[in-house]
C-alpha cells in the first residue's frame, strides 16, 4: 500500500509529500517542455440529501427560491439524464465513491440482513486515488458508508480532513449534540438536553469554507455531502416562506431548500473570493430522488413528471439534478442531455486530477468529454445497471432511450419503457418488443456478482 493510504500517517506528512510530489512534477515539466505544467483542478462536489429533481428553479421549480443555484445553472451546464448510484442514501454514496455499480458493490441497501455494511480496505475510493496524486482531500456533513471504527470511515478511505455524521440515523438530527471530527465525536454541548441552539448543516458551511481558506494555494477535492432538505424537518428560520399558506411542513421543507441554496452560495463565493474560482469544478447533485412524503402534491412536484421517488427504481427515484461549472471548459448556459450517472464520476475525476487507475475495473467512464460540451456516443449505447434490496427486490437497467425494470425475484418478467415517449413509464410495451427485452434479460443475467451481504433473492 503506498504510504498515503496508511490510516495512521499524520496530515502533515500528507501535505508534505504533496509539496514534493508537486516540486517534482514542475522540475519534470521544465526538463521535458521548458515549463512547469498547469495546475490541475480544484474539485468541489457538493451532493444534497433527498432533494428531488424538480426542487430547483432552474429544474422548473415555481414556489421554492434557489437563486444561487439557478445563478450556478446559468455560469455552467445543466444536465437533464444523470442517474444517482442507488434510490437510496448509502449505496448511493458507495457507488459515487467507489465508481461500482450495484451489481458490484459492496454496499447495496442502507442496510443488509447482517445490520449496517461498510466500507473495507479493499474497497478504494476515488478520495485515495486524488490524495496519493497530490490532492488535499476532505469530506463534510454526512457519510452513511462506514460505521465507527471500521475500516470505512473517511480518514481510512481518502480523505485528510473529516467533519459530520458518520451513521446515516443520526444524520436527520439537525440539532444533533455531536459530531465527528476525524476519529473522535466533537461535542456540542449547547444542544445536549433537546435544546436547539446550533444548527448542525450552518457549522458544515463554516467548516467548508474553512477547507477553502486553508488549502487555497494546493489542489484539492472537497466533498460536501450536505443533510439538507432529508427529514426531519428542521430549520431555524422559515425566512420568505413563514406567511405562505401552506401545510407547516412545506415551509419548513421550502425553508431547508433555500437555506441549502444560500449555503451552495456561501462556498461558491468564498472560490471566487479566494480566485480560485477559474480553477475548480463544481458539481451539484443529490443523493437520490425525492422522499413520497415530501412531494407535498399540489405545491412543489419535487418529481417533476417522473413516476416514483426515493426507494423505488422508476426514474422519480434514480434521475436526479446534476449542475456542472468550470469556467472556461464547461459551457455556461447550457443544457445537455448526456447520460452519465454516478459511477462515472470516479474515473473522471481521476483523469482530470492527472491519477492512476486502480488496477481493478470500474463500472464508469471518463465523461469529461461531455462536460465540455462534447458529444460522447458511448453515452448512449452502454448499459446502466441498478439493484434494490430496502424494499423488495428489484432490477433496473436502461440502454439510450429503453429501461426495463423487475420486481420480487431474478425470475419476474420485465417491464419495458421508451423514455423517448413515455417519460413518466405510464406504459409497459415489452410485449410489443421481445427482441429488446431478451438483450436486456442477457444483460441483467451476467451484471450481478454474488455477495454474502446481498443474497440472490428468493
Amino acid at each position: 500500500m503506498e504510504p498515503t493510504s496508511a490510516p495512521g500517517l499524520r496530515a502533515s506528512a500528507r501535505r508534505a509529500l504533496r509539496v514534493s510530489l508537486a516540486l517534482a512534477a514542475g522540475v519534470l515539466a521544465v526538463v521535458g517542455a521548458g515549463q512547469p505544467p498547469a495546475r490541475p483542478p480544484n474539485i468541489v462536489f457538493i451532493m444534497a440529501d433527498d432533494l428531488g429533481y424538480a426542487d430547483l428553479g432552474c429544474y422548473g421549480q415555481t414556489r421554492m427560491r434557489t437563486p444561487r443555484l439557478d445563478r450556478l445553472a446559468a455560469e455552467g451546464t445543466r444536465f437533464t439524464q444523470v442517474y444517482a448510484g442507488a434510490s437510496v442514501c448509502a449505496p448511493s454514496r458507495g457507488v459515487l465513491l467507489t465508481g461500482l455499480h450495484l451489481g458490484h458493490a459492496r454496499i447495496r441497501a442502507n442496510s443488509s440482513h447482517e445490520g449496517r455494511i461498510s466500507l473495507t480496505d479493499a474497497d478504494q475510493t476515488v478520495a485515495e486515488v486524488l490524495q496519493r496524486s497530490g490532492y488535499a482531500t476532505g469530506a463534510i456533513g454526512k457519510w452513511g458508508i462506514g460505521e465507527p471504527g471500521t475500516a470505512g470511515v473517511p480518514n481510512r478511505r481518502g480523505f485528510d480532513e473529516w467533519f459530520g455524521y458518520l451513521n446515516q440515523n443520526h444524520a436527520p438530527f439537525y440539532y444533533t449534540d455531536y459530531l465527528w471530527r476525524n476519529d473522535r465525536k466533537q461535542e456540542i454541548p449547547e444542544n445536549a438536553g433537546g435544546r436547539q441552539v446550533t444548527y448542525a448543516h450552518d457549522l458544515f458551511a463554516d467548516e467548508a469554507v474553512d477547507f477553502l481558506r486553508r488549502h487555497r494555494n494546493e489542489p484539492f477535492f472537497l466533498y460536501l455531502p450536505f443533510t439538507l432538505p432529508h427529514r426531519r424537518f428542521e430549520v431555524p428560520s422559515l425566512g420568505a416562506y413563514a406567511d405562505e399558506d401552506w401545510p407547516e411542513e412545506a415551509k419548513l421543507f421550502a425553508a431547508m431548500v433555500t437555506r441549502l441554496d444560500h449555503d451552495v452560495g456561501r462556498v461558491l463565493d468564498e472560490l471566487d473570493r479566494l480566485g480560485l474560482a477559474e480553477n475548480t469544478l463544481v458539481f451539484f447533485t443529490s443523493d437520490n430522488g425525492s422522499e413520497k412524503k415530501k412531494t407535498f402534491p399540489g405545491l412543489f412536484g419535487s418529481g417533476g413528471l417522473f413516476r416514483g421517488e426515493k426507494g423505488t427504481l422508476y426514474e422519480g427515484g434514480l434521475r436526479v439534478p446534476m449542475i456542472v461549472r468550470w469556467p472556461g471548459r464547461v459551457p455556461a448556459g447550457a443544457v445537455s442531455g448526456a447520460v452519465w450517472w454516478f459511477p462515472d464520476v470516479f474515473p473522471t475525476l481521476v483523469a482530470l486530477g492527472r491519477g492512476q487507475l486502480p488496477g481493478h475495473p470500474l463500472d464508469g467512464l471518463d465523461i469529461s468529454p461531455a462536460l465540455t460540451g462534447k458529444t460522447q456516443p458511448e453515452l448512449e449505447t452502454r448499459t446502466l445497471y441498478w439493484e434494490d434490496h430496502d424494499n423488495e427486490f428489484s432490477q433496473a437497467a436502461l440502454r439510450g432511450h429503453w429501461k426495463v425494470l423487475r420486481t420480487d425475484t431474478l425470475n419476474s418478467p420485465l417491464a419495458l419503457y421508451d423514455l423517448k415517449a413515455d417519460p413518466g413509464e405510464q406504459r409497459d410495451v415489452a410485449a410489443s418488443h421481445p427482441e429488446i427485452v431478451a438483450e436486456f434479460e442477457r444483460f441483467l443475467a451476467r451484471s450481478r456478482t454474488v455477495s454474502p451481504h446481498w443474497p440472490d433473492p428468493k
